[in-house]
């Protein structure tokens, strides 16, 4: 190892980025699952939003500085993981590949991560973790959860999840509605047949006689709040507790109102509001209003490099979560697949930090970077202490 990072060696490997294994996914799926996967909704606006403001932040490398033990792990979800990414909760990774979230668990096993289930996947909660292992070495679990109208069926899920060793619960606050997706009303997009959603318990016959966008219509309830939620939520399980969709300072002072252990910058991939701003452009206002509390905050959204995830840990984020770049890992080659997507990230993740002189997560922090004025000039971030 060389500053803590691999040594370039010449290969054959196709895969060097996650450009490459989307390519190559795309090139595995069929149109109807790489559309559904890929687009965000009507103009795509905050979809590309993600990834262009990531590309506003400058990294400022440093000299001389001895990285030879370098130590990319942190702690999530009470678990210490190999460097600070997990995969998010993406639905339906069946289409994806027939192994689905089942492969997605043993990836994370594999490279020491965590795994976010979502309420949409394709293989029931205990199956999922049980893949992951039951010993030491097992991954930390998080069950995505939608405010529900059936709150006997959200009881169950809960009780599931928890019996099952999940560790957390991520509340999607984000999606009283489902947003406007052309490619899905143009294509009449539906659940190709023989995919259920065993969580929801809803089998391949239910799923497919109505659109996407009715059947999330008929499950949520659009009338939830936090009054409503949280505690009833807190009644029913010793899970932590995120919100996943937080995009401003109110809404993280209401998560610290509440009481809840966590939230998750997310604009849900482009996929819900468009016009809203990519979520590293209001990670540090989040950070902000969290500081001083119990809260952590965690982030997703167009994370494509290793340098990507730096660059949220230097704005105070604690973990960083990847949606898409797991699903392009299933549609390229399953288990392999995901676990080559994380490999990519956790090698330029690891050169980051050596080439920008951070010995350990906690070294990372504003003054690892720069961004340009209006006036052309281009400024270090002020050191600001991280959560």
């Amino acid at each position: 190892m060389s500053g803590g990072a691999p040594l370039p060696q010449p290969t054959t490997q196709k895969i060097l980025s996650i450009a490459d294994l989307k390519a190559l996914a795309d090139a595995n799926l069929p149109p109807s699952a790489r559309d559904f996967f890929n687009s965000g909704s009507t103009d795509q606006r905050t979809l590309h939003a993600n990834e262009t403001a990531l590309a506003r932040y400058h990294l400022r490398s440093r000299v001389l500085v001895d990285v030879k033990n370098l130590d990319p792990s942190t702690t999530c979800l009470d678990r210490r993981i190999s460097f600070p990414l997990c995969c998010a909760p993406a639905g339906i990774q069946a289409m994806a590949h027939p192994d689905g979230e089942l492969a997605t668990s043993r990836a994370v096993r594999t490279m020491g991560v965590n795994q976010a289930i979502s309420s949409f996947a394709s293989y029931p909660i205990d199956e999922i973790v049980s893949a992951g292992g039951n010993d030491d070495s097992a991954p930390s679990y998080a069950i995505q959860l939608y405010p529900m109208s059936n709150r006997g069926l959200q009881e169950r899920i809960v009780k599931r999840a928890e019996q099952s060793g999940c560790r957390a619960i991520f509340l999607t606050g984000d999606s009283p509605v489902l947003g406007v997706r052309y490619n899905e009303w143009r294509n009449d997009f539906r659940t190709p047949s023989g995919i259920s959603f065993p969580i929801l318990e809803r089998d391949t016959e239910t799923i497919r006689s109505t659109t996407h966008d009715t059947g999330f219509a008929g499950l949520n309830d659009d009338g939830a709040h936090w009054a409503a939620e949280i505690p009833w939520l807190r009644a029913r399980t010793k899970m932590k507790i995120f919100v996943k969709g937080v995009m401003c300072a109110e809404d993280v002072e209401a998560a610290i109102r509440w009481g809840v252990d966590g939230v998750i910058v997310s604009n849900h991939g482009g996929r819900q509001l468009d016009g809203v701003p990519g979520t590293m452009d209001v990670l540090e206002e989040c950070v902000r209003a969290a500081r001083g509390s119990k809260l952590e905050v965690h982030v997703d959204g167009g994370f494509r490099r290793g340098s990507d995830v730096f660059v949220a840990l230097a704005l105070g984020a604690r973990c960083c979560w990847v949606g898409r770049p797991t699903l392009w890992g299933l549609g390229y080659d399953g288990q392999k697949g995901v676990e080559r997507m994380l490999e990519v990230f956790y090698e330029d993740f690891k050169r980051c930090m050596a080439l920008c002189g951070c010995r350990r997560v906690e070294d990372i922090n504003r003054s690892c970077l720069a961004r340009m004025g209006n006036d052309g000039v281009l400024r270090p971030l002020t050191r600001e202490s991280r959560l």
